[in-house]
């Protein structure tokens, strides 16, 4: 249903109620208690918009709650969301930070893939040369912060509500100016004053808005953002301003003037409603619901894309070419590669979210999944139910457990009658002789997979193996292609490689050899550790060394194998990767030798960084 065109009194123009002090709502927020829930009882209708999508703050309030993104993961991320939304633009634009290096380099790569959807958009200050910093990144469009709440204007800012529009529309003007498109953020909406300052500054808005055109910048040429930052709004229809989010988005269509399309929700998770208050505010006349990649952001996050993207399904009864199948790649991405940690019962991306746990359920799915799962999971999002393993799982149950929650297929797949899948039965049964009453866990499960079928696994070794080859293979990016390291001249190659190992603790040296095995710079060492290599020389020979050999052979980074060191005596791996000339002919090897004892203690930090 779309929002009904039918004949409606002429809209009243708002003043600005420009109050000596600001209006806290303390009667709804009194701060020393939990924030009250206020109705009036008016019922909003329903006015869902002909056309609803979504928008992506991963790459901007999706990263203020954890480590930044490299620029390979946001480059692969976003190739993801390109692939979820579909080519209708069901994720329609994505918003990035334009300031840091980084920051510029993912925007580029990102604009280099051509994709219509997700557009590509800008975060900046309200700094009017940042303007042309968004023209020259290419970009048509940016996000700009425009405080709504006295909160944010009177205790924050230090300003009045007059000062305060007089800015935000002077910052929305010189956009104009420079051609781009302007996202106004109406930070803390749902404590704002609506006739006071809310609804006037959108008239002002509008007014600006019908005076350059959609046409003039190809699309509307200012939107709002409507911003639940601490995450107040309610989704009822009978709840007041300003926390009612059906009467905020009526609101701003009926009494400012804001068309369906150019406004956009932006909610936070902090009282578990991110999700809901996207929907209602999509019910209620709000065509964009905006969201983050598993729901990371700011405090207690933000409304899940994923999750966005199974209730939009749900509202339209169609995907529109949305693949949904994406949904699973991305999560695994993140546990991965990107390192996070999801918790198992997570919706739609945990790893145990459609198993069943309850014996009686696992009896009914093994009969018709139907009966225990939400909706066919193995083809809307590849990822098939499952069951805990209980006294009556059986063999067969054991067996259909592990493959599927090792995701063996053809040759690797585990049979009831293997060896390993006995003694996990007979460990199982051990249990429930003994007066067990729950289901078996999945780290139980793993554990006793583990012992039992250890072919399943990469040694611990073998883990630090890879965790090695990770920290090395990201030195390399920074280092390798270096004009100095390049160049083969150690003039320009030692100052460089001395400034790694300061930067790097756990490396014990870094040396260069040319094609032929001979060494051509010094040895780059622990400043503990230099005296220990004096007797290796520029000139020595390294070409029947195993790290030496492997990158000549393969072109690639190579690791070599555990062993003991001859100068320090402690246990090293040593990663070595080809240099190339201009011509990407190789001319040489970089060594790095990496103390394991220190490799492990990272790892092992890691793990516990991850968990907690």
């Amino acid at each position: 249903m779309g929002i009904s065109r039918l004949m409606r009194p002429e809209r009243p123009k708002y003043q600005i109620e420009d109050v000596e002090q600001p209006n806290l709502f303390r009667d709804i927020f009194p701060y020393t208690e939990v924030p009250r829930m206020i109705f009036d009882n008016v019922i909003i209708p329903v006015e869902l918009p002909d056309e609803i999508w979504i928008t992506c703050t991963t790459f901007r309030d999706g990263q203020q709650a954890r480590p930044p993104y490299t620029v390979k993961q946001i480059v692969d991320l976003y190739d993801m969301l390109h692939r979820l939304g579909g080519p209708q633009g069901v994720i329609r634009q994505c918003e990035f930070f334009l300031y840091s290096h980084g920051d510029k380099e993912a925007v580029q790569q990102c604009l280099e893939k051509g994709y219509k959807y997700p557009e590509v958009t800008g975060w900046i200050r309200a700094v009017k040369s940042d303007f042309q910093l968004v023209k020259q990144m290419g970009l048509k469009e940016t996000g700009v912060l425009t405080s709504a709440s006295d909160y944010h204007i009177f205790l924050k800012l230090g300003m009045n509500r007059k000062a305060a529009l007089e800015a935000y529309l002077a910052v929305v003007k010189e956009a104009m100016e420079a051609g781009v498109r302007i996202r106004c953020h109406m930070e803390d909406i749902t404590r704002a004053d609506f006739p006071g300052f809310i609804i006037p500054f959108a008239q002002e808005l509008m007014g600006i808005y019908e005076e350059v055109g959609e046409e003039a910048l190809a699309g509307p040429p200012i939107k709002i953002r409507l911003c639940d930052t601490m995450g107040y709004g309610l989704p009822y229809p009978e709840a007041a301003l300003p926390r009612g989010i059906p009467k905020m988005v009526h609101a701003m269509v009926h009494q400012a003037g804001v068309p369906p399309y150019a406004l956009e929700w932006h909610g936070h998770n902090d009282f578990h409603k991110a999700l809901i208050n996207s929907e209602a505010a999509w019910l209620y006349g709000c065509a964009a619901a905006n969201g983050t990649l598993l729901g990371f952001g700011e405090r207690c996050g933000n409304p899940s894309i994923e999750g966005l993207i199974i209730e939009y399904i749900a509202l339209q009864g169609k995907t529109n070419e949305v693949d949904t199948t994406v949904i699973t790649e991305i999560a695994d991405y993140f546990r991965e590669e990107v390192k996070a940690s999801i918790s198992a019962n997570y919706p739609f991306v945990g790893e145990e979210f459609n198993f069943t746990r309850a014996g009686i359920h696992a009896d009914g799915i093994s009969k018709n999944e139907e009966i225990y799962n939400i909706f066919n999971t193995t083809e809307i999002l590849n990822r098939s139910p499952g069951v805990m393993v209980t006294d009556k799982s059986g063999t067969a149950g054991i067996a259909y457990w592990i493959n599927s929650h090792f995701k063996l297929t053809g040759d690797r797949v585990i049979d009831k009658r293997h060896p390993g899948t006995g003694k996990i039965y007979h460990w199982v049964m051990d249990q429930y002789r003994e007066g067990r009453v729950t289901s078996i866990s999945t780290e139980e499960m793993v554990e006793k997979a583990k012992r039992y079928l250890p072919e399943l696994f990469i040694s611990d070794f073998d883990r630090i193996k890879a965790h090695a080859r990770l920290l090395a293979e990201e030195l390399i990016e920074q280092v390798v292609n270096l004009p100095a390291i390049r160049s083969m001249d150690p003039s320009q190659q030692e100052p460089l490689l001395i400034e790694v190992i300061e930067k790097n603790p756990y490396i014990q040296l870094i040396a260069v050899s040319d094609k032929e095995g001979s060494r051509v710079t010094r040895n780059i060492t622990q400043l503990v550790d230099k005296a220990k290599y004096e007797y290796h020389r520029i000139g020595d020979d390294f070409s029947n060394r195993e790290w030496f050999i492997g990158p000549l052979k393969t072109g690639k980074t190579y690791v070599a194998g555990l062993y003991t060191s001859a100068v320090t005596g402690v246990l090293c791996i040593t990663v070595s990767a080809p240099l190339r000339d201009e011509n990407e002919e190789i001319v040489g090897v970089l060594e790095f030798d990496l103390k394991f004892e220190e490799l492990v203690k990272l790892e092992e930090q890691s793990r516990e960084d991850d968990l907690s």
